[in-house]
Parts: structure tokens; sequence; C-alpha cells
């Protein structure tokens, strides 16, 4: 059998006896949708930088870095990441684990901004809950297409079987074990994707004569594949192969900087926040995430795709294949085996995540919400399951089309949660005046200007106009309206005071 194939199954095995472990461990809600808030620093850290990163870290940014060198989107995009991870950590997680318990435990984000807000209405509940389902259909699509690429490039399925095997394997153990299934196999699948990218991309340096032997013959391919401010046209099939597009521009950046805005809303990675045991344990989970989970993975990641333009003699039609190919290339069929798994550990830990959070929505939000108030834990975990399947269904249909790109997926996706989330979070963990009707008409005009932002044709990636205008929002109506509460600014001022 196909040494790489044997890699795959022992690694799938691997996943589904965790799966039915963490099965057993899984009692109540809480348990299924964060884990009982029993996460060490190192199954956090690991965690939230694997749900993050997903397959467009091994199969789009290489893929960005392969069609543009350093130009256009790759280099800028890693930068802005980079920024707004650290900020997340550094400012972000601590707050919202302290607060979230503080609010009558909250174990959801629409359940946080309810209990922040003191919102009997139960608006914000349902206005996030709804647009956290929205965006994770676009999103999880996105974990699945790369899943199919995955498949497709490296054993040549066809796309559609490729795209129902791997949706099947992911809702398998996100479906038995919930959170904690979630949470211990992305420590392992962060640990191999930054593994993976590390020995890549320095065993492709070595072998090549180091960065200045890389950088010269990009150089004489097309010189603004080394020009960080210069834009590079790659299209294989239509025979367009790196060729100079001019100045990238100040749009151009912003709109790529602007990617590291979105941490701030991305309810899987804030999830992980509020699981781990401890505010006092961010500190060393911040240090593992950023240095181990972050700068050598997207980095490595930008190498890869870089050295993947001077090793193929044939340039590759779908540049998003280049991680997939190189790595069969460069490495002997086990090793490509273990490498590969990395991959299918990126998709995931990210899908797992996302199929997760949608579920929550579903069976906090909505179900036990409006539905049924008494429902037991036991029959809640089970709502959350089957929300799962149904969620995982309709992504699969999304999907479908071979032609999607994980890139563009995850961009709007990303945008979605940046623009809808961000701001109010931020204001609600730093802003002791942020008040209800702020949270509402800030979550409502980030979500609808990422919709119909895309319509006016502006080059400016939609999250710079949504999360500004959703800011704007936030303060504008906490001032103009009813402030916040005395109760509220009292439990403000506690939670801010928590060292």
């Amino acid at each position: 059998m196909n040494p790489t194939l044997l890699t795959f199954i022992f690694y799938l095995i691997v996943m589904i006896v965790i799966g039915i472990i963490t099965y057993r461990m899984t009692n109540t809600l809480s348990d299924y949708v964060l884990g009982g808030r029993k996460l060490n620093s190192w199954v956090t850290a690991f965690s939230a930088s694997a749900s993050d990163f997903s397959g467009w870290l091994l199969i789009g940014l290489p893929g960005a870095a392969y069609a543009a060198g350093l130009g256009t989107w790759s280099l800028w995009i890693a930068i802005g990441l980079a920024i707004g991870a650290m900020i997340n950590w550094q400012y972000v997680a601590k707050r919202l684990r302290i607060y979230t318990e503080y609010t009558n435990d909250s174990i959801t984000l629409p359940q946080y901004f309810e209990n922040r807000f003191r919102d009997n209405s139960h608006l914000l509940r349902v206005i996030s809950a709804a647009f956290i389902l929205a965006f994770f259909l676009f999103y999880t699509a996105s974990g699945l297409v790369a899943g199919a690429k995955l498949f497709q490039g490296t054993f040549d399925m066809d796309y559609h079987l490729a795209l129902t095997v791997g949706a099947i394997i992911i809702v398998a153990y996100t479906f038995l074990g919930g959170f904690l299934a979630v949470s211990y196999t992305d420590f392992i699948q962060g640990a191999l994707m930054s593994a993976a990218l590390l020995f890549t991309s320095i065993y492709g340096l070595i072998e090549i004569g180091g960065f200045r032997e890389l950088f010269n013959q990009l150089g004489q391919i097309t010189p603004s594949l080394i020009d960080a401010f210069a834009a590079t046209e790659y299209n294989q099939v239509e025979g367009v192969l790196w060729e100079s597009a001019g100045a990238i521009g100040a749009v151009g950046i912003i709109s790529a900087l602007a990617w590291g805005l979105g941490y701030f809303g991305q309810p899987h990675i804030l999830a992980r926040f509020m699981a781990i045991r401890s505010h006092k344990e961010v500190r060393k989970a911040r240090l593992i995430s950023v240095s181990m989970g972050l700068v050598i993975p997207l980095y490595g990641a930008l190498i890869v795709g870089m050295l993947g333009i001077v090793t193929f003699d044939q340039p590759l039609a779908d540049s998003e294949q280049v991680f997939i190919q190189l790595v069969q290339v460069v490495y002997n069929p086990w090793i490509a085996g273990v490498l590969l798994a990395a991959v299918l550990a990126a998709i995931m830990s990210t899908v797992d995540s996302q199929l997760l959070v949608s579920s929550s929505a579903l069976s906090e939000d909505f179900y036990r919400r409006y539905f049924r108030k008494n429902a037991s834990e036991t029959e809640l975990v089970w709502v959350g399951r089957i929300s799962v399947l149904v969620i995982a269904v309709i992504a699969v249909m999304i999907a479908w089309n071979e032609t999607s790109s994980v890139l563009d997926l995850v961009s709007y996706a990303w945008a979605g949660f940046g623009a809808t989330f961000g701001p109010a979070i931020l204001f609600s963990l730093f802003w002791r005046k942020t008040s209800r009707n702020g949270a509402v008409a800030g979550i409502l005009i980030g979500g609808i200007t990422v919709f119909l932002w895309p319509l006016t044709g502006s080059e400016l990636y939609e999250m710079v106009p949504g999360f500004v205008l959703s800011s704007i929002a936030i303060v504008l109506f906490s001032l103009v309206g009813k402030g916040p509460s005395k109760e509220m600014i009292d439990e403000y001022d506690k939670v801010t005071g928590v060292k």
C-alpha cells in the first residue's frame, strides 16, 4: 500500500480515538462547548493557533506566495496577522476569560453579549448567533474545499468524492467529543503544522543555497516577486506566468494589513480564551502561541510558496497546490505522508472549531432560549451534535463548486467576523460607557457592511469599512441613547481590577 496513504490512515485513526475518549468525558453543554474551562496553557496556545490558521495556512497562503512572491497579498497579510494576534493575546485574552466567568458563566459569545449588557430582550443574542451561523457557513466551506484539494492533489481523487470523504472525517470526531476532542486534537495538529512548515522551509533553503540564492532566482524570473510593493500576475491556465502588474498601492497594503483586525472577532479563537482554566495562565499561553504557533507557521508558509516557484519545472495550474506538490517532490513517501497529514491537520483543526461554535449557537442561543428552556444537559449536547451534521451538510453544498478558492472564502468570512464582533468585543472589554444599544448597532452595522461592501466595486477589503463603521456606531449609540446601568459599571470596574 502507498506509504503516504498508510500515514494518513494512521493519523485519522488517532484523531477518531481521541474523539471516542473525549466522548466519555462530555456530560454537560459546558463540557461540549468549552470543555468545562479546563484547558491548560499548552493546549490553549496550540489549539488557538490551529483553529485560527486552518487550511489556508498550508494551502491558501503558500499559494498566494507562489503566485506573487512577496508582493500583492502574502507578506502584508502575514505582517497584519502577526500584529493582530499578538495584540489579541496581550489585551483581549485575559480580560475576556475573566468577564465571561463573571457574567453568569457565559459559554458562548452571544450569551456573553446578552449577559454583559443585561439585554432582557435577547436581541443581542439572536443577532449575534445569526451572524455566527451565516459567516461560519462560508468559513467551514473554505476548510472543506481545502480538504478536497488535499485528497485530490495527493491521491488523484475526484473533487466531489474528496470533499465528501473529508467532511465525514471531520464531522465524526467533532460529533463525538465536542470541545475537548477539538482542543486536544488541535494541540497535536498545531504542533504538526508548525513542524511541517519549519522543516520544509529550512530543508528547501538549505537545498537551494539559502535566502540570497532564493531571492536571486526569484529576481531573475520577475523582479516584482521580491518587491513587497509590487504586484505580480500569475495565471498558468491562460499562459500568464509571473508578470509584473505595477505597484500595489496604499489600498492594497491597507487591505492586507487589515486582516489583523479580524482576530478580535473570531468566535472559534475567542472560545479558547474563554476555555483556559485560569486567567493566570494566559501569559504562558501567549508566549507559546506567538513564538511557536504564529511566527514559525506564517513565515514558513511564505518561504514554502516562494520555494515552489524555483522548484517546479512545470508551473502549477492551481497555485494553492504548491505545498501539497512540493513535499511529494522533496521528501520520500513516508515523510511526505506525515507532512501532508499536517495539511489535513490544519483543515480539521479549524473546521471542527467552526462546526462546534455554530452548533453551540443553535443549541444554546436558539434551542434552549426559544424552544426548550428546561431542556436537560444531555438533550442540549445531542442538539449540538445534530446541529454539527446540519451545518456540515450546508457547508458541503457551498463548497461543491470545485473552482472555489480557499483564500477567497476565508477572506470573506474573516472580514465578516472581524467587522461584526471585533469592535463589540473591544468596546465591551475596554470602554465602561458601552451600552446595549451601542453593541446592537455596532454588530448590525459591521455585519451588514461586510455583506454590502462588495457591491460598491471598491478594492478596499470589506474588513476596513466594516470595522470602522461598527466602531463609530458603538460610540454614537452609546453616547446618545440610554447608557449602561450602575450594575454594569460596577461589574466592569470589578472585572478590570482583577490582577
